[in-house]
């Protein structure tokens, strides 16, 4: 039976969404997934419809969502239906919406020194076969730092502060950068990576988010 996936993208144009979503369509379709694609939030309205998908990729910065969409998505994500995502278009979608919050995992709070930003993302070694094989690698890059819900299955850290200012006063702290949980019967995959397409289309980065979309749809353990 063919997989099914729903990309919804939009809200900040400066994510690239639109890049982005093409990206992630183009890694599903090459393992054999039907795509829709959706450039509105009344996707998530239809929970039956959702719960006929294998996976959720949400690409949404700094949006809104609706009670009653919101429900939808977590109602079909605990049934089994896997979510997927990254940086802001997951963890920084909807910023008044802890619901949101509590199932994804995280939310973004801040970038200290914005964009350009050099730093290390530390895999840890054998935490999960999403990154199984994947050395520790370097980006240019937003350096995320998040607020992170500490039943999180953490696969990648990086350290902070690399750009100095009040956090740095709190010393040494490794913050996650990919991680795993789940919600109710359904799977949910996270990496911060992708201010901007480029990222995510480096070899280390596209095959991360290949692993965690599969791993998410239920299609590895």
């Amino acid at each position: 039976m063919t997989k099914k996936a729903l990309i919804v993208y939009g809200g900040w144009d400066g994510h690239q969404p639109d890049l982005v979503a093409e990206l992630f369509r183009t890694i599903l379709t090459e393992e054999g997934f039907s795509v829709e694609m959706s450039q509105s939030l009344d996707s998530f309205s239809d929970e039956e419809a959702l719960k006929t998908l294998n996976l959720i990729i949400p690409i949404w910065t700094m949006g809104e969502i609706t009670n009653e969409q919101c429900k939808s998505v977590l109602n079909a994500v605990a049934s089994g239906v896997g979510i997927a995502g990254n940086h802001g278009g997951m963890c920084d979608a909807f910023r008044s919406n802890v619901d949101w919050q509590f199932m994804t995992g995280g939310n973004w709070v801040a970038h200290p020194g914005n964009d350009g930003v050099e730093y290390t993302v530390n895999i840890k070694k054998g935490s999960s076969p999403i990154v199984e094989g994947i050395e520790d690698f370097i980006v240019k890059s937003e350096h995320y730092y998040l607020h992170v819900d500490p039943a999180v299955e953490v696969l990648a850290t990086t350290r902070f502060p690399v750009v100095d200012g009040p956090h740095a006063a709190n010393g040494v702290v490794d913050m996650p950068v990919i991680w795993t949980k789940r919600w109710g019967k359904g799977k949910v995959f996270y990496c911060s990576l992708g201010h901007h397409a480029d990222i995510l289309e480096a070899p280390h980065c596209r095959e991360i988010m290949r692993r965690g979309f599969l791993w998410a749809a239920k299609e590895e353990e």
